[in-house]
């Protein structure tokens, strides 16, 4: 049995563990992520502090690798197929039909949001009184208006063509 570990340590590089867990505090990065020059061996083997560590990461024998990042290929491919209508059957689907893409509520939000900024801009500016500002804005609410130029066409049928 002693036989077999003796051979592998013979094998294996020198024992750098030491070094490597100083230059991952030095690197800032775990130490998996240390890069060790394989040709510069004996020198990383002689470096014992933390300033001969910082030697070698400046002479490039030691160095962090770069960071793994989760690859955006497979999530590519998927909206691709989905582009032109595939993985979007029943079994895919968990929301209902309002909670997928058109939602109705986005669409309403931007429109009602239009008209009442329309609404307020009407009213500082004198077109419309108070009182006409606070019927139209409640119609706005219950749904009447399509759009911006709908309650403006409504608004000139009300005042008679008086807006400003």
């Amino acid at each position: 049995m002693w036989k077999r570990t003796l051979r592998k340590r013979w094998l294996l590089m020198s024992d750098l563990k030491n070094q490597r867990r100083i230059a991952a505090a030095v690197l800032k990065c775990g130490v998996h992520r240390v890069w060790m020059d394989s040709e510069r061996e004996d020198d990383i083997e002689n470096a014992i502090s933390r300033e001969d560590v910082r030697g070698l990461i400046e002479e490039g024998a030691i160095r962090a690798k770069p960071v793994k990042g989760v690859s955006r290929g497979r999530a590519r491919l998927l909206t691709a197929k989905r582009s032109y209508g595939h993985c979007k059957g029943h079994g895919r689907r968990k929301g209902a039909a309002n909670a997928r893409t058109p939602p109705s509520k986005r669409i309403w939000i931007k429109r009602i949001r239009a008209i009442r900024r329309e609404l307020r801009i009407l009213r500082d500016n004198g077109s419309i009184d108070a009182t006409l500002y606070r019927r139209v804005y409640r119609k706005a609410a219950g749904g009447q208006y399509r759009s911006v130029a709908h309650m403006k066409a409504q608004l000139e049928q009300i005042q008679g063509g008086r807006m400003n």
